[in-house]
């Protein structure tokens, strides 16, 4: 007897992206990293984005649960599907107790926001522009693109944090790393513009954090961004849809 409920990833998928959208109900007041787990105490990281771009993860949760749900019902012997769902799951459970862990330890919490990373983006390279591309390819991108702006604001508030770089510097360092991986993988994926206008999301908010007060990060964080679009765009307009 066979039938998408037997089928294990799909269901994992489900269950992994459950929890990930749960998660924040056991660490509900976190709003970053304690400056006080640092040597070197900064209240405010010049490479951390205003505060309103956190509420995309409202959006992630909820469409990645859509993506899980309708994968389960309608895809789940889909080879098209289960291509995304093995790097997805790793990336899923990881993030499922990632604020467990980032409320107690910011340095395993860089290590596995990264592990979260390299899943998503294997998932979104594996997946196609059609079909399904609202419940496939798109969640996976948004998803994907976050977390390549996440990963760059934790490791950057590691080297300003422990004093291997000033603060301003550790944002310059990271927001050109950041992008240069966002461009790359922009350009390599020729689909998802939802990937590089996500990385444009969290940079508009670097901008908006920093402002005056900080013009080398607004500055550098706005070039970004039209680098970033300009990625987007090119990809808009091939062949991909």
């Amino acid at each position: 007897m066979t039938g998408p409920a037997l089928r294990p990833k799909p269901v994992l998928v489900l269950l992994m992206a459950l929890a990930f959208g749960l998660s924040p109900l056991l660490t509900p007041d976190f709003r970053g990293y304690d400056a006080t787990q640092f040597p070197v105490r900064l209240d405010a990281p010049a490479i951390l984005p205003a505060g309103y771009a956190f509420g995309i993860w409202g959006l992630i949760y909820l469409w990645l649960v859509l993506h899980a749900g309708f994968g389960l019902w309608r895809r789940a012997g889909d080879p098209v599907w289960d291509g995304v769902r093995a790097p997805l799951i790793l990336s899923l459970a990881v993030g499922a107790v990632w604020l467990y862990v980032a409320v107690r330890d910011p340095v395993w919490a860089s290590v596995l926001i990264a592990v979260m990373l390299a899943g998503a983006l294997l998932a979104l390279l594996r997946a196609p522009a059609v079909p399904d591309r609202w419940l496939l390819l798109a969640p996976l991108a948004i998803y994907a693109g976050w977390l390549t702006a996440a990963t760059g604001v934790s490791l950057g508030v590691l080297l300003a944090g422990f004093g291997w770089l000033p603060d301003t510097g550790a944002a310059v360092v990271l927001l050109a790393c950041v992008l240069a991986l966002a461009v790359s993988v922009q350009l390599r994926l020729g689909r998802a513009s939802e990937y590089g206008l996500t990385v444009v999301w969290a940079l508009v908010a670097v901008c908006m954090r920093n402002g005056a007060a900080n013009l080398a990060v607004t500055a550098l964080a706005a070039a970004g961004c039209a680098v970033m679009l300009a990625a987007a765009w090119r990809v808009r307009r091939g062949r991909s849809p």
